[in-house]
């Protein structure tokens, strides 16, 4: 990690986003009655998709922090990707309504040029969900975490959906009325993509798809380079939550005493924590070495 209080950002960072995503919707669909403007209607609406995000991203955190017990050997870790698949089909749903929402505007002509402070409203969703996309991309990464770093993905949907929004009320003002509800159209095909990408991340950690092949090639050099480890009989890793979990069968020379074995896994173990980031439980099996 980047720096010590990382683990503790972990906790503060979705209360941030919540409280920020709270004000958002209040301050969205306000300026949205005021102006008039479909577009920011939408927008306004997205954001409280955004609390919801926020609120599940906050209750798979503080499940996914407890211990292993008898009933979960492996911890809860595995929550942390219901609540990204979550998250996507919030998405999801909120997209389906705005487009909806938008096609029938567009086909009725029911669209006019809204005021300009909606601009004022739009301008100040990216800056503020822009600078929580970075702060909750930071603290998910450092901390492994699938769940903030989608809850980040919701806040640049967020950012890009108000962006167009911003063209799209620009547009209007300038002559182009219709401008508007295509904008809200737009949003809503961004966030359906984003919604989709989350889901289907979520899907791979949850049946347990293989890790990146760099983090899996650093555990294979590691492994090599203990002394007394004559070969890789099988190496495999999977994500829990914001752990990586290893297994591995190494071969060793079968005339050793088990003290000599013992000490090896435990090499074994401390050079594998030590070189990769967010390491679970590393499980390791000796197999004796067949000679050719």
């Amino acid at each position: 990690m980047k720096f010590p209080h990382c683990p503790e950002c972990r906790y503060q960072v979705v209360w941030y986003a919540f409280s920020m995503n709270v004000f958002m919707v209040v301050f969205k669909s306000v300026l949205a009655v005021l102006s008039g403007c479909s577009a920011l209607v939408a927008d306004a609406f997205h954001s409280s998709a955004d609390v919801i995000a926020s609120t599940v991203t906050m209750i798979s955190m503080k499940i996914s922090g407890k211990p292993a017990d008898e009933d979960h050997a492996y911890g809860h870790g595995k929550i942390q990707f219901l609540s990204s698949a979550t998250v996507g089909s919030i998405l999801l749903v909120g997209a389906a309504f705005i487009l909806v929402g938008a096609v029938k505007s567009i086909m009725k002509g029911d669209y006019a040029a809204p005021d300009g402070i909606a601009l004022l409203g739009a301008g100040i969703s990216v800056i503020a969900n822009e600078i929580m996309y970075h702060y909750q991309s930071c603290v998910g990464r450092e901390n492994n975490s699938p769940a903030i770093i989608a809850n980040a993905w919701d806040n640049r949907s967020d950012a890009i959906s108000s962006i167009a929004v911003m063209i799209g009320i620009g547009l209007a003002i300038f002559g182009f009325p219709i401008a508007d509800p295509l904008a809200a159209a737009g949003v809503a095909l961004v966030i359906v993509h984003i919604g989709i990408e989350l889901i289907k991340d979520s899907i791979n950690g949850l049946m347990d798809a293989s890790p990146e092949v760099d983090e899996l090639r650093v555990i294979y050099n590691v492994v090599r380079n203990v002394a007394g480890v004559l070969g890789i009989s099988y190496m495999r890793a999977r994500t829990i939550g914001d752990e990586l979990h290893v297994e591995l069968s190494v071969e060793v020379d079968g005339s050793l005493y088990v003290y000599e074995g013992d000490v090896i896994v435990d090499v074994l173990k401390d050079r594998i924590v030590n070189a990769v980031d967010h390491i679970g439980r590393v499980y390791v099996f000796l197999t004796p070495h067949e000679m050719a």
